[in-house]
């Protein structure tokens, strides 16, 4: 419990700083015999700073549970 505790809080924090995260997907526009052609779309995805925080108190609960058994 005390690894998944750890690897909680430490996604907790990486999204509360980075507050998302974005990608890119090819997209084929044109396709006619030979000649094909595609866009790049950049897409964000933003998380919002609840759901960090939660992760880290949920991860310190674990963390602190895990602590106790042992």
């Amino acid at each position: 419990m005390k690894i998944a505790g750890m690897i909680l809080i430490l996604a907790g924090v990486a999204a509360f700083l980075y507050g998302g995260f974005s990608y890119t997907s090819n997209k084929k526009v044109v396709d006619m015999g030979p000649m094909q052609m595609s866009v790049a779309e950049n897409h964000s995805v933003p998380i919002p700073p609840i759901l960090g925080i939660a992760a880290v108190l949920a991860g310190g609960a674990l963390v602190y549970l895990g602590m106790k058994k042992a």
